[in-house]
C-alpha cells in the first residue's frame, strides 16, 4: 500500500520501517505524550513495533496512521491519518478516527489542521465513508480546534479508561463542505 495525499506543505505517506527513528524521537518526548496518557517510549523497539502494528493495519483495513513529511525540509514531522477503531470508545466501536501526532518543533505551525483537512477529504473522497469521528482530551485545545477546523463537531462529553473526560467528535458526508 503506498498511498500519498499532497497538501501545499505536507506529504502523508505510508509509515515504513525506516521511520522508525523519527517516530521515535516523536513519542519519547514526555510534553508530546500530556494528553496521551503520559506514557512516552522509552526505546527504539518499541517505535519498530508501532511502525509494525500500523503496517497490519494497512493490511487488515485497508488504512492507517500515515507519515507526515515536511515538503520543504524533506522531514518526517510526525503522523496522521484515519485508522478504524474496533475498540469500544467513548461509547462507540468500529468507528474511522481522525487522528495526528507531530513532535514538539512543528507544533502551532497549521500542520495538525492542514493534515486533518486532508484526512478528512480522503476518507469522503477516496474511501467513500459516511461519517468520521475523533477523540480529545477536554483539556487538549489545540487539538479540540484542529478537529473543529477539520469539520468536525462535539457530540457528547465520556470518560476513558482512567476516568480522564474526553470530547467525542463526529463528521458526516452530509455535513461535510468539500
Amino acid at each position: 500500500m503506498n498511498i500519498y495525499v499532497e497538501t501545499q506543505r505536507l506529504v502523508l505517506r505510508e509509515i515504513v520501517p525506516g521511520d522508525s527513528k523519527a517516530l521515535f524521537a516523536m513519542d519519547s518526548d514526555p510534553e508530546v505524550h500530556t494528553y496521551l496518557g503520559n506514557n512516552p517510549i522509552t526505546e527504539l523497539q518499541q517505535a519498530e513495533k508501532a511502525i509494525a502494528h500500523i503496517r497490519q493495519q494497512y493490511l487488515d483495513n485497508g488504512i492507517g496512521r500515515w507519515a507526515v513529511i515536511e515538503r520543504a525540509s524533506g522531514e518526517l514531522i510526525g503522523w496522521a491519518g484515519l485508522k478504524l477503531v474496533k475498540e469500544v470508545r467513548g461509547g462507540h466501536a468500529d468507528y474511522y478516527d481522525v487522528g495526528y501526532r507531530f513532535a514538539k518543533p512543528y507544533w502551532g505551525q497549521g500542520y495538525a489542521t492542514e493534515s486533518a483537512l486532508a484526512s478528512v477529504a480522503y476518507g469522503f473522497n477516496v474511501m467513500k465513508l459516511d461519517v468520521l469521528n475523533a477523540t480529545a482530551d477536554t483539556g487538549n485545545l489545540a487539538s479540540i480546534k484542529v478537529l473543529q477546523k477539520a469539520g468536525l463537531k462535539i457530540k457528547h462529553e465520556f470518560k476513558d479508561e482512567d476516568g480522564i473526560p474526553h470530547y467525542w467528535f463526529e463528521l458526516s458526508r452530509d455535513e461535510w463542505n468539500t
